[in-house]
């Protein structure tokens, strides 16, 4: 059995333009000062990585580790999050998603995917000269504003969908494999791939492939009323990644799933810190105990009502405690004999 690594920090919801938050540097004397070990970097955030550098130089990514190392931690996975998300865009989004790409390739979608796909590729080549081996993003969507059926979907819509989703992130599965890296998807609801169904749909259509995998969120599923739990003995051999995120689902007689276009705060499904919301995370880390999660517990925050700093402050302690030192014997071995062949024949009447 084997025991995960952590705790860990994601950077992305506290990078600021104001110090430490603001150099990687910075934030890394931050995330150990509260008692982290690791630290998930955003590939998209020029004040922490330049990410095209990363991916071309060895030296550059040298440099990384050892301001991270000065500070005691260790780069846990890279994030291409918001990338991944323009791997697969439907019109309907084109507008809100333009800003999460270079100036010059907005208002061009076809410029925009290719910038998606080689951002995505550099992530990869990127943690290959890092020495790391898991990569965690999104997959993007054509057909999530149909989600809820009405009028129906026409026929082959849905197949249409994963069929080209599909298309588009084999090629880069197979240069993730050159580079000896897996990707862990946040499956999150408004991209196509979001709950377990729709992971082994897209899963089959890329062959199966062995670096398409998740990067685990139990909050996104609190939210869909999904089995959390269940989940694991499901997929765990495909859990490349774990996000350590809490969340309450508190439905009224107004409102439920859809929250009914309200702000976070006032919603039946939101986000909350971690001990502050209904996951169950002792369910969870035994889970991942009993499956040999060997990765990172990596806190993602984002609360509708707690500071951030408190957030992070809470985050490392909760999930030090949570995370299960593994037995390396069984309880019982003390009552345990010595290997006789022919004792345990004569006590199963064997002759």
């Amino acid at each position: 059995m084997k025991t995960m690594k952590g705790p860990a920090i994601f950077l992305a919801q506290f990078a600021g333009d104001a110090a430490p938050y603001n150099t990687l540097k910075g934030m890394a004397k931050w995330a150990a000062g509260l008692g982290y070990k690791g630290i998930q970097i955003p590939t998209w955030d020029g004040r922490l990585f330049d990410l095209k550098k990363a991916a071309t130089s060895k030296t550059y990514c040298d440099e990384v580790k050892g301001i991270v190392g000065e500070a005691g931690l260790a780069i846990t996975e890279l994030s291409t999050h918001l990338q991944g998300q323009l791997v697969a865009v439907n019109p309907v989004y084109d507008a809100g998603f333009d800003g999460f790409a270079a100036k010059e390739v907005r208002g061009n979608s076809k410029a925009r995917t290719k910038w998606a796909v080689d951002q995505v590729k550099m992530g990869a080549k990127a943690c290959r000269n890092l020495g790391l081996d898991v990569m965690v993003s999104f997959t993007g969507a054509f057909v999530w504003p149909f989600l809820y059926p009405f009028p129906q979907r026409p026929a082959g819509l849905v197949e249409s969908a994963f069929d080209e989703l599909a298309k588009r992130w084999r090629p880069i599965f197979d240069y993730c494999d050159d580079q000896g890296v897996n990707v862990g998807f946040e499956l999150h609801p408004s991209e196509d791939v979001f709950d377990g169904v729709t992971f082994e749909m897209f899963l089959e259509r890329v062959g199966n492939h062995p670096r398409c995998g998740i990067n685990y969120d139990p909050s996104h599923f609190v939210l869909q009323c999904l089995d959390y739990l269940e989940f694991i003995d499901f997929y765990h051999e495909r859990i490349f990644a774990f996000h350590v995120k809490d969340a309450e689902f508190n439905p009224t007689g107004k409102q439920g799933v859809y929250s009914g276009f309200q702000s976070w705060v006032n919603r039946a499904g939101r986000f909350r810190s971690l001990g502050d919301g209904q996951v169950d995370f002792k369910g969870i880390f035994s889970k991942l105990a009993q499956y040999d999660y060997e990765g990172w517990a990596v806190l993602e925050w984002e609360c509708c009502l707690k500071h951030p700093e408190d957030g992070a402050r809470e985050g490392a302690p909760f999930i030090r405690d949570h995370i299960i030192r593994v037995t390396e014997r069984a309880f019982d071995d003390f009552a345990a004999g010595t290997v006789n062949q022919a004792a345990n024949r004569r006590m199963l009447g064997i002759s």
